[in-house]
């Protein structure tokens, strides 16, 4: 489990009513920022390829008082993004945000021990989901002429790290550069964009794969002194995605505890 770590929810008046398609929203991450979105009034759209996890979030959120809806679907694929698009507007109306969190890992292989397979794998699942899942949404956001976007990035694709593998970390530096070319891009249009490039967070997947021995050693590797918990980022992500951050498009953030400036 999670180390015992509060992160208040943001409160982001202009948020309230607004659409939000939260790919990856089945869990860690993506499913405290549904969590955080609900609680500021947003209608959210959780996307997933687990679908228990998605009907738990879903109900967390219902059971809470929020607007939310689940669809499963493979954002590696573009008609399943578009069937999922399709749906969210029929049930929930257009979408206002964006938060295109939905990514895979691979395993920390060197990369001259890396398959074709593994490569494509771990490049699709995160730059190639993140593509498509803008490509789908952005026409509409464009005919609106208003949106933001926030995408997930690492500090994989930050700095080079011996334990991190070539596969997944060029995956991750590919979404800071396409969130910078889409928020050029769509400006003219009142369109943000911002990225953000958390350092390692704690999850179940982390609490089973790390050893508490790593899990201390990489919480030292941070100047605050711990690891990150979902509701870090997430909190980051609600101030992307609302008008306070009304100037900012093009950022990457880096949720990494002072890590990245060392």
């Amino acid at each position: 489990m999670a180390e015992a770590v509060t992160v208040p929810v943001p409160s982001f008046p202009d948020l309230a009513g607004k659409v939000a398609v939260v790919t990856g929203g089945s869990k860690g991450i993506g499913a405290a920022t549904c969590r955080m979105l609900a609680a500021n009034r947003v209608k959210v759209a959780v996307i997933g390829r687990d679908q228990r996890g998605i009907d738990g979030v879903v109900t967390g959120l219902l059971e809470s008082g929020g607007t939310a809806i689940g669809v499963s679907a493979d954002c590696t694929r573009f008609a399943e993004v578009e069937r999922m698009r399709s749906q969210v507007e029929d049930e929930l109306g257009q979408s206002d945000l964006l938060i295109a969190f939905a990514g895979g890992f691979g395993t920390f292989t060197p990369l001259h021990e890396t398959s074709e397979e593994e490569w494509r794998l771990v490049v699709e699942s995160n730059l190639g989901a993140t593509f498509l899942t803008i490509k789908s949404f952005l026409p509409g956001m464009i005919e609106r002429r208003r949106g933001a976007i926030v995408t997930m990035a690492s500090n994989a694709g930050r700095f080079l790290d011996m334990k991190l593998t070539a596969s997944y970390a060029a995956a991750k530096a590919g979404i800071v550069m396409l969130t910078r070319h889409v928020a050029l891009e769509v400006a003219q249009y009142g369109i943000r964009a911002n990225c953000v490039a958390p350092a390692t967070v704690r999850s179940e997947r982390v609490d089973r794969i790390m050893s508490p021995e790593r899990r201390a050693e990489v919480a030292r590797m941070s100047p605050l002194g711990r690891m990150g918990v979902p509701d870090d980022v997430a909190a980051a992500t609600l101030f992307l995605a609302s008008e306070s951050a009304s100037w900012l498009t093009g950022v990457t953030l880096d949720v990494a505890g002072g890590r990245i400036m060392l």
